[in-house]
């Protein structure tokens, strides 16, 4: 007959609280009430992290703009300044910065000598030689298109104005820059036309829209600004963009008549 044994009694909810608990398995037991201090630091240690973030952050967004503006302007220093050290090397002349003086120089020189008449003549005939060559010309116009649009010297080829166009579709509005203006014939009378040059690939590539004079919208914003504007993806957008006073009606007609007598 086997020995009795003593059982001393156990409370019911300590009974469920060791069944509930698997020494064999940690992963099925019940986790452990944090204490207060745990609690309080990993709310702090939260907070400090996430203010770390926002500060690196913003450090971030201070200093790109002014590192890529350093890069590019030291660039450009270095690289103008290239054209004319070699020459002071060999003079014996090693000063950093004389060459890129030398540079704005020069090109100052070549912007007078240009708007004289001996000048406009002898780059009207090396622009001519230019244009026949058969890969340059059209890097040579793509080019010359971009600086004609910004020159101070608005002619007939540069940028006019910039314009807004309803494209692609109505309620969907593109920038672009009116280049020319014409005037289409047709049976039911003359209708003034803009030829509006909308960018695709930033500023170089782009399409041409003829748009009715009256249904372009002429922004209050310089040829500068909207190339800034397109260069830039559009982070440069001024948030309020006014227009200007739609011409009379009488007054395109007086373009109008002026365009046909010419």
């Amino acid at each position: 007959m086997p020995e009795g044994k003593d059982y001393a009694p156990v409370p019911l909810g300590q009974a469920a609280a060791e069944a509930a608990v698997d020494p064999e398995d940690p992963v099925k037991s019940p986790p452990r009430p944090s204490s207060p201090a745990t609690s309080t630091r990993k709310a702090c240690f939260a907070v400090l992290q996430s203010w770390v973030s926002r500060r690196f952050m913003t450090g971030c967004v201070v200093l790109f703009p002014i590192a890529v503006t350093f890069f590019i302007t030291w660039w450009f220093i270095q690289f103008v300044d290239g054209f004319f050290s070699p020459l002071y090397a060999k003079l014996g002349l090693d000063i950093f910065g004389l060459g890129f003086l030398t540079s704005l120089v020069f090109i100052l020189l070549v912007g007078i000598f240009v708007s004289s008449w001996v000048g406009s003549t002898v780059f009207w005939v090396g622009e001519w030689f230019i244009k026949k060559m058969p890969f340059v010309r059209h890097i040579y116009s793509a080019s010359k298109q971009v600086s004609t649009a910004v020159s101070p010297d608005q002619n007939t080829t540069a940028f006019k104005e910039v314009a807004i166009i309803s494209h692609p579709r109505v309620g969907e509005y593109a920038f672009g820059f009116i280049t020319s203006t014409m005037v289409l014939q047709t049976d039911k009378g003359d209708e003034e036309l803009c030829s509006v040059y909308v960018p695709t690939n930033h500023l170089y590539i782009g399409d041409i829209f003829l748009v009715n004079s009256a249904e372009i919208i002429r922004p209050n914003l310089s040829i500068r600004e909207g190339i800034e504007i397109i260069v830039s993806g559009g982070m440069t957008m001024p948030q309020v963009i006014t227009s200007l006073e739609p011409t009379p009606q009488k007054n395109q007609n007086d373009r109008l008549n002026r365009l046909m007598t010419v």
